[in-house]
């Protein structure tokens, strides 16, 4: 049984009476402002590249990489409704997997797929545990296993224990018709950003079909889920290991970009700042993870260069943004979208 939510009546001049799905509508606009985002790094990109800028550069490739790690946060927060606040594990174990099969010599394929293997599996087993609790305990014991894991990291000296691991060599990316290489800081960023477009792309199709729509069942009302012919516990493991996998392959990024690992990418600073970076962006949003990655990237850039005491006013940022804003930044931006598209009939 399929139903549809009635969007109002038709606007002026449209073929007849329509009802629009507010759901494939609120996709809609996330995928307007996910390709404006994406123009808009693409000018920033060539400004970069003009201009000789290296460190900005850099920097907005690294706050893309952390954009996938919220993106991973928000298919259980946005979606799903189940805080986790340990989703780095997941990212520090892309990353060091990444590095050590860039290390042995291996190719990128194979450190993402290393990555994606690496996650698949810890995810399955890690699934087992969380899917069958909610609210305070899975946001417990999803911290408990990345502390864990964490401290394993810490403690593992073949995987550099605390120093983490340095000197991952710099690698060739073949893309068929081009060849980028992980230190070039134009082609790099374009690589970074193509990858999340298309993690973007994959995460938004998913969870724009009927799997999607029990994850959103469940946010809403759980006990009713069964009465459609789903299992909770099953569909609460799907959207654990989807959103591992997504996390791993942003983390596998990281060694390319920076050369190294440490365990501070397993911490529960890292799990947090992606959480702060979800609910500033806009939780249930896809495309907010991104915005809000870019912009808490850039005051603690540009704040960090006036006083160390960064943190507060990203503090105060945060708590005005959950006050004013409750949908987040891009949720505000999508809102206004949505409601253009329902007076007019296009975007």
């Amino acid at each position: 049984m399929h139903s549809h939510v009635d969007a109002g009546p038709a606007p002026a001049g449209a073929a007849g009476p329509r009802r629009l799905d507010r759901l494939g509508l609120a996709m809609r606009a996330s995928h307007l402002l996910f390709g404006f985002l994406a123009l808009t790094c693409l000018i920033f990109a060539a400004l970069a590249w003009r201009t000789g800028d290296v460190f900005y550069l850099r920097l907005a490739t690294e706050a893309l990489i952390f954009a996938g790690l919220a993106l991973s946060v928000d298919i259980l927060l946005g979606y799903t409704g189940l805080l986790s606040l340990g989703q780095a594990l997941y990212f520090g174990l892309g990353a060091y997997a990444s590095a050590v099969t860039l290390k042995a010599g291996y190719p990128v394929s194979g450190a993402l797929g290393a990555a994606f293997g690496l996650s698949l599996a810890a995810s399955l087993v890690g699934g087992l545990i969380v899917s069958r609790v909610r609210g305070v305990y899975f946001a417990l014991i999803t911290f408990g296993l990345a502390q864990v894991a964490a401290k394993a990291v810490y403690n593992t000296r073949e995987l550099g224990a605390s120093d983490g691991l340095i000197g991952v060599p710099v690698m060739p990316i073949h893309l068929g018709v081009a060849t980028v290489s992980s230190d070039s800081p134009v082609g790099f960023f374009l690589f970074t950003l193509a990858f999340m477009a298309v993690l973007y792309g994959a995460v938004a199709y998913l969870l724009d079909t009927p799997f999607g729509r029990v994850l959103i069942a469940l946010k809403a009302n759980e006990r009713r889920v069964p009465y459609l012919g789903y299992r909770p516990e099953r569909a609460r493991l799907a959207a654990y290991v989807l959103a591992a996998i997504v996390a791993a392959l942003s983390g596998a990024l990281y060694p390319m970009l920076r050369g190294f690992v440490s365990p501070e990418l397993l911490s529960f600073t890292t799990s947090g700042n992606a959480v702060i970076t979800v609910v500033t962006g806009g939780a249930g949003t896809l495309v907010g993870a991104f915005y809000g990655s870019l912009i808490l990237t850039a005051l603690r850039s540009v704040v960090g260069s006036w006083t160390s005491h960064h943190l507060i006013v990203i503090g105060l940022l945060f708590m005005a943004v959950v006050v004013l804003f409750p949908k987040g930044l891009a949720g505000f931006a999508r809102s206004w979208v949505e409601d253009r598209f329902a007076r007019t009939g296009s975007l």
